[in-house]
């Protein structure tokens, strides 16, 4: 059966691993127009509660809305923001085992449950999510209409000067060289950025490496996008990324989706 109207839970068995899925499906859903938000949480892990502040997006762009839940003892840093790239051991994991191959899992299986093998698939993850999805455009063949990563604490820097996870460096060189680097500028990517996000907290990442980024979150998505665009005029690449600000929010997940830059960032101008 079709998911319900309203909020519910799903569970979907990915790679051997059983995930919960908090989804809302809105009043404003209609199958043959409609669209699948799939919805990236925090440090905290309460995808309960980003489904639940996901809800005016979903009512807004007519979209089936999914938070999937990346629990504390499955999911280290390194398999959730870092997605999975390296086992806990340090060694590099196969592809398969790797997180973010989890993701086309799921969106196949949503869209199976609405017997809706086409719905488009938009992604917006906040903070640790952000960094999910930044991590996911660099590292990934995940397909989706667009991306969006807003206020995450570090990024992915189109460089091997930096060391993963916090660009290219020390990866082998089918993730690291040109080719991954060049692809990686070519996703539909959006950093979207409250610019009261422009101080430290109790999770902000002040590692030397992350502080190599910038001194706080608005100011890392800053610079990256703009070594983006730099590399991207210097070589003649394609550069689809974009930053969309908020005035004076911070770091703060439901007043970002609530802003009406949203759908600016979503590219979904058109919608609500």
């Amino acid at each position: 059966m079709p998911i319900p109207p309203g909020d519910s839970k799903i569970s979907i068995t990915v790679s051997d691993l059983e995930l919960e899925v908090f989804v809302h499906k809105p009043n404003t859903y209609v199958p043959a127009t409609g669209r699948l938000l799939v919805v990236f949480h925090g440090v905290l892990r309460n995808a309960d509660e980003y489904r639940d502040h996901a809800r005016g997006m979903g009512e807004r762009f007519g979209a089936l809305v999914a938070a999937p839940k990346f629990d504390h003892e499955r999911f280290s840093t390194k398999r959730y923001q870092f997605g999975g790239i390296f086992r806990e051991d340090g060694t590099l994991a196969p592809r398969d085992e790797r997180t973010y191959g989890m993701i086309p899992q799921i969106i196949a299986q949503i869209r199976s449950i609405e017997m809706q093998p086409n719905l488009p698939c938009y992604f917006i993850g906040h903070s640790a999510g952000g960094q999910f999805v930044v991590r996911m455009c660099a590292f990934s063949e995940v397909a989706g209409a667009h991306f969006v990563a807003a206020n995450p604490g570090s990024h992915v820097f189109p460089t091997r000067a930096m060391p993963f996870p916090y660009g290219f460096g020390n990866l082998p060189p089918e993730l690291s060289d040109d080719t991954a680097i060049r692809r990686y500028l070519a996703k539909p990517l959006t950093i979207h950025l409250g610019t009261a996000d422009d101080h430290p907290d109790e999770h902000f990442d002040d590692s030397v490496e992350a502080m190599a980024q910038g001194g706080s979150r608005f100011e890392r998505g800053q610079n990256n996008f703009a070594l983006a665009q730099k590399l991207a005029r210097e070589n003649g690449w394609v550069c689809n990324w974009r930053v969309v600000t908020v005035a004076g929010i911070g770091h703060d997940h439901q007043k970002i989706f609530d802003a009406p830059q949203v759908a600016k960032a979503l590219e979904l101008e058109g919608r609500g």
